[in-house]
């Protein structure tokens, strides 16, 4: 600071000095930690908000799949590829967030987290990657490759999806440097825990972006000139014998500006239209199938063009009874949110209703969710009102079964399993249900594991601890280790208590 001999208050003066200047760097250090803290909670607040605009949209592409199989069952089945493998990947990377942040006592204390020995550790030996590091390099660009495959290269959506998740060496002063060591070697903990949901908000918008691209694509197609097809419009599904057919043929769409020249249907000129629609009312005839012929009549370039009407309804007698039926199987599980089907031929959802333990009405006509408790049955009762005001009613009874017990699995292979000691000790432990009807995910809470000449060691959580490695560092060729007492939680219903899952044998290699 100065050369020369110094006397002591000067040299004092520049010792105050120096620490003032360090004092204000620690400050900035901490406000810089304290502003990726900041916005992380902002990305995680949109994540959130994101996921349930993409989870509406899904469900109202597999409602237009189940309505229009036509023209959304394929677009559907694509966005739930995608929406599987953007779950995946983002549950991934909160896995790793939740390791990262293992052990902080206050996690909205962001100036706290200012190490980054441990991600270090985690991701990089030296000048090369861990396995794990590896790992996640891997999972970046198989969710990159993996959605550019399923929209196709020449989709306008695969350049930002390439560049959103690029992974390619980075540009630097000092010339070019691995992707993975530019974005997390040396970097705080609550830099790389933000950089991560950034990712997560990365997938969410690409998730976003391609739903939108599904939907728009096939809505312009629908206002083609070429799509209007005739399409009958009954006010209910099926009518009673005696009664008067009652609905609307339309072109496509409703339109009102759409004024034919005339409509005959059955050898009968129809007068009344509306919104674009021959509104239609006459006996509905004998009980069976019935067929509904005629035709448009629209004027163009000043000849007449017509358009034919070809369509059948249902006649069915009165019902007696309703009809219900598990949309699973012919039981109901405890623990999950089983979906059901209850309708009553010929009579609107609206004059319908459904009553037992456990049972709620869902989105969408005749659908409804059964939560069962206690015991081991449940009954369902029924009651609709029929149009001529008189009432039915129906009630059936569904056995309630537990969740049965999962699969312990290493590498997700379950049963008898060979591998080398080094991958043991990073082998993830799971359990599954491979054989169930319904698409349930666990969430490993802890295992006990049995190296032979070794006490068994527990384990929390769904990997090896250090104990553990110990004890599978001694094990040699030939030995069996056993994994038991496998113990898991269900996702989304962690109240609910999950059995055991069964033992896990590996033959060390």
């Amino acid at each position: 600071m100065a050369s020369g001999k110094l006397s002591p208050r000067q040299k004092m003066i520049n010792l105050m000095y120096l620490i003032f200047i360090a004092m204000i760097a620690m400050q900035m250090s901490k406000e810089v930690l304290s502003a990726f803290g900041y916005m992380n909670e902002k990305l995680t607040d949109n994540n959130i908000t994101t996921t349930a605009k993409n989870s509406a949209t899904l469900d109202n592409l597999a409602t237009k799949a189940s309505e229009q199989p036509e023209k959304y069952a394929s677009l559907y089945e694509t966005a739930k590829k995608v929406d599987g493998l953007s779950k995946t990947f983002s549950d991934y990377l909160e896995s790793k967030k939740a390791l990262f942040l293992e052990g902080q006592e206050d996690l909205k204390n962001y100036e706290a987290m200012d190490k980054n020995d441990f991600i270090n550790e985690h991701f990089f030996n030296g000048d090369k990657y861990t396995p794990e590091g590896q790992e996640f390099l891997d999972n970046v660009n198989n969710y990159r490759t993996s959605i550019v495959s399923l929209i196709g290269e020449k989709n306008p959506l695969a350049a930002n999806i390439n560049k959103r998740f690029d992974t390619s060496d980075q540009d630097t002063e000092d010339g070019k440097q691995p992707w993975l060591k530019n974005r997390y070697e040396g970097f705080p903990l609550i830099s790389t825990v933000t950089n991560l949901t950034s990712m997560q908000m990365d997938i969410k918008t690409t998730q976003s972006e391609i739903f939108g691209t599904l939907l728009g694509g096939q809505l312009e197609s629908d206002v083609s000139m070429s799509n209007y097809r005739t399409i009958l419009i009954p006010e209910k599904s099926a009518f009673f014998q005696g009664e008067n057919f009652k609905g609307k043929i339309v072109l496509g769409r409703y339109d009102s500006s759409l004024k034919p020249e005339q409509v005959v249907v059955n050898g009968n000129e129809i007068k009344t239209i509306e919104d674009g629609g021959a509104v239609l009312n006459f006996p509905a005839g004998a009980v069976g199938e019935r067929e509904i012929k005629g035709k448009f009549v629209f004027m163009e370039n000043g000849k007449p063009v017509e358009i034919p009407i070809s369509s059948t309804y249902a006649v069915i007698p009165k019902p007696n009874s309703a009809v219900i039926s598990a949309d699973k199987m012919n039981v109901v599980y405890r623990g999950v949110p089983n979906p059901m089907t209850i309708s009553i031929p010929g009579v609107p959802d609206n004059l319908v209703s459904a009553s037992g333990a456990g049972l709620s009405k869902a989105g969408g006509t005749g659908k409804y969710i059964m939560t069962p408790s206690t015991g081991n049955e449940v009954k369902i009762s029924v009651t609709g009102k029929l149009p001529d005001g008189t009432s039915v009613s129906s009630s059936q009874s569904f056995r309630i079964k537990d969740i049965p017990s999962p699969n312990g699995t290493i590498r997700k292979q379950f049963g008898y399993v060979k591998m080398p000691s080094s991958s043991l000790e990073n082998s993830t432990v799971g359990a599954e249900l491979p054989d169930f009807d319904f698409d349930l995910k666990l969430n490993t809470t802890g295992f006990t594991i049995k190296v032979p000449g070794q006490g068994a060691v527990v384990v929390r959580g769904d990997r090896m601890d250090s104990s553990a490695q110990k004890a599978i560092a001694k094990a040699k060729r030939g030995d069996v280790i056993i994994i038991f007492d496998i113990k898991s939680s269900l996702i989304g219903n962690s109240s609910y208590k999950i059995k055991d899952a069964s033992a896990v044998s590996i033959e060390i290699q």
